[in-house]
């Protein structure tokens, strides 16, 4: 299924599987489309896929006798496979849960595993670049049993201090939750290292794959982490479908986050007993149509190959941020270009990111300004917003160029 190489991507070609990119924006301006960390386009092929169920299988997963039910309950399993393969779960379908997104994945361990298991004077352990899905949904659930936060510290240049968390990860920490790639600083966290010394201490690892995922290949077993989760909107897929991966004897003893049909062995008046994983914790009817073309998705981007993608978009910011550093009135966030993935957040001086990003539509140039869902990590870096370039597979150097000029633009418009 994978075409590896070292060749670079014929990102003409794969722009054409992607006609948005075409589109006319107005004043006869085609859109550049920076903004693919807050959701990626899609190509034909994965819409497509969505369209053929609904014309050919259409029809409610499991229990059903008839043809079409049968054929869609298959297709909506092998999804499961095909996503767990993508990411290295060795487990199959027992090991991946089908979710609305990230949040929906992070909320569903923490209340069906945190709210059992966390207790007070437990500590579960964050880094202070967390995304509001994961740093809002453990704060209340460390509310709600008594657990303790901490944060391991963010160093000047972005990078996570491990000698912070060596300090901070220890006998009383029952969970370490850390985004794989930080949305805001481009920062690729060592969560290996971080799941050996989370382990060491008897604690469980939850690594946020949605910034990883789409643009690097992912193995959570050789990760060694006990959770991971990711969103199909960010990977070329559709919205309203993401993946939890989780280590099947983990996800056997935790409860269910929601309750209703299709999740259920046995149901009497007094007691209920749960379906296996993953229906366990896929309540109601499941995002069928999104499923299979998530894993339309999976087989898109190992096509390409993950690895020339993640080429593709360090070369990329390593462009980007050379012709940012051409001026000495951006304030780039995060580390050097080889150590990031493939965004930068930064500033113009005497700008605001929100009249930044208005400006730049202006130009048909779509990025984002703002704090990103993560107004702590703005609150260390000591800025209330930043403007935030985001790069994929179909992005080239020529709209590199575009954000730049449309920046001086900017800079013209304040002076």
């Amino acid at each position: 299924m994978s075409t590896q190489s070292e060749e670079p991507l014929d990102v003409e070609r794969i722009r054409g599987e992607f006609p948005i990119l075409e589109r006319d924006v107005g004043d006869g301006q085609r859109v550049v489309y920076l903004d693919n960390a807050a959701t990626s386009q899609t190509p034909d092929r994965v819409v497509d896929a969505m369209d053929d169920y609904y014309r050919e299988t259409n029809s409610n997963v499991h229990r059903g006798i008839h043809h079409l039910s049968q054929e869609a309950s298959l297709a909506y399993e092998e999804a499961h496979d095909r996503l767990a393969e993508f990411v290295g779960a060795s487990g199959g379908r027992e090991e991946m849960v089908f979710t609305k997104n990230t949040t929906e994945g992070l909320n569903l361990v923490a209340h069906g595993w945190g709210l059992r298991e966390l207790d007070e004077g437990d500590e579960v352990v964050l880094t202070e670049m967390e995304h509001h899905s994961s740093l809002v949904t453990w704060q209340q659930i460390a509310k709600r049993t008594g657990a303790d936060l901490k944060f391991i510290a963010v160093d000047d240049e972005g990078r996570l201090d491990m000698d912070h968390a060596q300090e901070i990860i220890g006998p009383d920490t029952e969970m370490v939750s850390v985004t794989h790639v930080s949305n805001t600083l481009g920062t690729v966290n060592p969560i290996s290292d971080l799941a050996d010394l989370a382990h060491e201490h008897g604690s469980y690892v939850f690594a946020d794959g949605a910034q990883a995922v789409p643009h690097q290949s992912v193995d959570v077993e050789d990760l060694g982490v006990d959770f991971y989760a990711f969103s199909g909107h960010k990977m070329c897929g559709p919205t309203g479908i993401g993946g939890l991966y989780g280590k099947s004897h983990l996800l056997d003893a935790m409860e269910p986050f929601m309750y209703g049909g299709g999740m259920v062995r046995k149901v009497e008046f007094e007691e209920t007993t749960w379906a296996d994983v993953p229906e366990k914790f896929e309540a109601g009817t499941p995002p069928i149509a999104e499923g299979i073309a998530l894993a339309e998705a999976a087989d898109y981007l190992d096509d390409i190959g993950r690895e020339r993608i993640d080429r593709h978009e360090r070369d990329l910011v390593e462009y980007a941020m050379n012709r940012l550093g051409e001026f000495d009135d951006i304030e780039v966030y995060g580390p050097p270009a080889g150590e990031r993935a493939g965004l930068v957040s930064f500033n113009l001086e005497g700008v605001h990111a929100h009249d930044l990003a208005s400006i730049m539509n202006d130009h048909a140039v779509a990025i984002r300004p703002g704090d990103h869902c993560t107004q702590p990590l703005h609150d260390v870096l000591g800025t209330a917003a930043s403007a935030r370039a985001s790069f994929y597979l179909y992005n080239t150097k020529a709209e590199v160029d575009a954000l730049v000029e449309a920046i001086d633009d900017a800079r013209q418009l304040f002076a």
